[in-house]
């Protein structure tokens, strides 16, 4: 894998050989990568593995016709063949008035912001293996936990370095490491299993192995039994871990794209009320140690902090240069890109500020609804915005966390749970998308 200047010049040269060729115009992507994991089960080894890779990807315009290829041979006699190739296939491409680099003028220019993604550490195999069985060690150490579905860490690093031929050439580098367990507990037709994950940029950042078994240990455990529930309309409390998938599909409908194809339920929602007022929900690429956080975008326009939502409103869309000429905007600085294709548009590192209740506030005045931890499947149609999603969690019960509770449906839809989401304020910056503990009254439950 290359270093990031390297990798810089290795993106420039093959500009240059693209502009050679004839190109209008061009960018380049390169993507290197190298990650080391261990997997253990049962107190045992179960699998090793360390991976190295690196990719280089071309998009060269010729007038309004554009082709994208891609190559993981680097040598100078593939990177010529991957150039008279795009070359010939631009030309018989057909003409896109939409394709283009982002504007010149909106080009990334002075010094990166710091976010701290790369602590420069390589972890052996053998303390990601000592992890590992620590981990699963202290999850099999709970009475009532039976069996183990296996315990891993990894650590990895990656490299990326974006050229285009209007001047744009500047590379960054990650590092990322996680950790899991998973077990069961139970035995027969009473067994229940759950998981715990935890994923950094600094190594330093990591839970310990212990903590990860014992919480994995925990969900598990407090899954046995599980109870009937009643049908019927009610609260649905969304836990952070799964609550977060709530924003994705929010963020999902605010992507350009899918505005100018009019395929989003949030379409001509731009500026109106669609949470209620106080409620924020804000996009971070430059959150120290993030998960997400980059110091530019897929085509080389500078990132920044973004409210995506302003007390309740919606404040636009997330936009690369392709939707926003379509929209008749501007780049938003969210493009995103993969060694082949054009670019697409996506957020960074997001959150919802939290709210002035507690979670134990937050249930209190609940009769009867569900405290959800786990969901299943993807019944959420991006169009309308129906919703409806397999689920597990607890029962609530005059204001207190009940037993717990499998194979239940919830229903809505996204515009009407949104108006009616409420956050608590335990707000945790855990994942690339961070929600406190959310309420959503008025949707359907199905019970087993």
């Amino acid at each position: 894998m290359l270093t990031v200047s390297e990798a810089e010049m290795r993106a420039a040269a093959l500009v240059e050989r693209a502009k050679k060729a004839g190109a209008d115009a061009a960018d380049v992507l390169y993507f290197g990568d190298l990650s080391t994991g261990v997997q253990v089960r049962l107190g045992e080894l179960e699998d090793v593995g360390r991976s190295e890779g690196e990719e280089i990807g071309l998009r060269l315009f010729v007038g309004q016709r554009s082709a994208s290829v891609s190559s993981s041979d680097l040598t100078d006699e593939a990177l010529d063949a991957l150039v008279e190739r795009a070359a010939a296939m631009a030309r018989e491409a057909p003409e896109d008035a939409l394709a283009g680099l982002a504007p010149e003028d909106r080009l990334m220019r002075g010094p990166l912001p710091g976010i701290e993604g790369d602590d420069g550490l390589e972890p052996s195999a053998a303390d990601l293996k000592a992890r590992s069985l620590a981990a699963e060690d202290a999850a099999r150490a709970f009475p009532g936990v039976t069996n183990s579905e296996g315990a891993g860490f990894s650590a990895g690093r990656s490299v990326i370095a974006i050229a285009t031929s209007h001047g744009f050439c500047r590379g960054y580098s990650t590092s990322g490491y996680s950790g899991s367990a998973s077990v069961i507990a139970g035995t027969g037709s009473n067994m229940q299993r759950d998981y715990a994950h935890h994923g950094v940029r600094h190594y330093e950042d990591l839970d310990p192995p212990e903590a990860i078994g014992r919480l994995a240990a925990e969900r598990t455990l407090a899954r046995l039994n599980p109870a009937r529930l009643a049908s019927g309309e009610m609260p649905v409390v969304f836990d952070p871990r799964v609550g977060m998938s709530i924003v994705g599909h929010f963020v999902s409908a605010i992507i350009g794209s899918a505005i100018a194809r009019r395929t989003s339920f949030l379409l001509d929602k731009e500026g109106q009320l669609i949470f209620p007022e106080g409620i924020f929900i804000r996009d971070d690429p430059h959150r120290v140690r993030g998960l997400r956080s980059k110091p530019f975008d897929g085509e080389g326009l500078p990132t920044r902090p973004t409210d995506l939502v302003a007390d309740g409103r919606l404040t636009g869309w997330l936009m690369d240069s392709a939707s926003a000429r379509q929209l008749g905007r501007e780049p938003t600085g969210h493009a995103t890109r993969g060694i082949g294709g054009p670019p697409g548009a996506s957020a960074s590192n997001v959150h919802m500020e939290p709210g002035r209740l507690s979670r134990a506030e937050l249930i209190g005045d609940i009769e009867r609804g569900v405290l959800v931890t786990e969901l299943i499947g993807h019944g959420v149609n991006p169009v309308t915005g129906d919703y409806s999603r397999g689920a597990a969690g607890f029962i609530i019960e005059r204001g207190e966390v009940g037993p717990p509770v499998a194979e239940i449906t919830i229903a809505g839809n996204l515009i009407d749970m949104f108006r009616n989401l409420r956050p608590a304020d335990d707000l945790r910056f855990r994942r690339s998308t961070n929600v406190p503990t959310l309420r959503i009254d008025g949707m359907m439950v199905a019970g087993a």
